[in-house]
């Protein structure tokens, strides 16, 4: 079984649902270590030979793939970068797709794409025409010697790539998805499709910003000047008994109304007639 990577609640305004998290999908590479060249020993950090007992030069390391416990495959610099000579300057666009049709779960990172002077038209050419055609472009690279599927999409008027999870690298957790019949009844499903529906807004990515790191930085300017900083507290979240008391505690808290002070009409001025002259 993996090992979770968070543990805690996920909380929909008065219901919370405790939950793990697992990593969804993981960059699989073949990784190989610095190898002194002298004497086959792994080196650490800076360059130092534990066998020699000496820093070593540039120049005396290889690389090396550990298939045993301090056994290795041996590999040359050059031997490395023949397997990637054919392709590593090439970005070969391979298929077009709908975006619908691929899961998020696929994305890994995400990359601007920006044209040369000389490849401006083709390039807003391919923009219009993704954009148009609601389809992104599916593309192999090979970068940092490691093959990639990436994709290409239109994004405010430019090319956005995305690096892709390869299908092996997709993990599975046994219970996921393995929930046992909860026996809904189908006013519990209504309720919560109306909770739903009450916090449905339109995504603005402005509105969420790292909080921890705005609180470190207070901490920090805090303690410059001798200053004390108050803890977050902790939130406590009950167990959920009854799951319909807590949706319909939750729907009444999102449709009270906010009280708001009413505007104060100021009276409006009048004119005094003017005498005749």
């Amino acid at each position: 079984m993996a090992a979770s990577v968070w543990k805690g609640s996920i909380v929909l305004s008065f219901v919370s649902i405790p939950a793990k998290l697992y990593a969804a999908a993981r960059s699989e590479r073949t990784y190989l270590h610095q190898i002194h060249k002298v004497c086959h020993s792994r080196l650490r950090q800076p360059l130092f030979c534990p066998t020699c007992d000496r820093l070593v030069s540039r120049d005396e390391v290889i690389k090396g793939f550990e298939f045993d416990e301090g056994q290795y495959v041996l590999m040359e610099d050059q031997e490395i970068k023949k397997l990637a000579a054919h392709s590593s300057r090439t970005l070969e666009v391979i298929a077009f797709t709908k975006l619908s049709e691929i899961d998020p779960i696929f994305f890994d990172s995400s990359y601007f794409c920006i044209p040369e002077e000389s490849g401006r038209k083709p390039y807003q050419l391919v923009v219009k025409a993704l954009e148009d055609t609601r389809t992104i472009g599916l593309g192999k690279l090979l970068m940092h010697q490691r093959d990639y599927t990436v994709f290409l999409r239109p994004y405010r008027h430019g090319l956005l790539l995305h690096t892709m999870y390869f299908a092996n690298e997709i993990r599975s957790v046994p219970e996921f998805g393995a929930l046992e019949n909860a026996h809904l009844k189908p006013q519990e499903v209504k309720l919560a499709e109306q909770l739903i529906g009450t916090m449905t807004q339109p995504f603005k990515p402005t509105r969420y910003h790292d909080e921890f790191q705005e609180r470190l930085h207070k901490l920090i300017e805090a303690k410059r000047h001798g200053k004390a900083v108050e803890s977050v507290p902790e939130p406590k979240f009950a167990p959920v008994i009854d799951m319909m008391a807590a949706l319909k505690k939750s729907l009444a808290a999102r449709a009270a109304p906010s009280k708001q002070p009413e505007e104060k009409k100021l009276p409006s001025r009048t004119r005094k007639p003017r005498k005749a002259s």
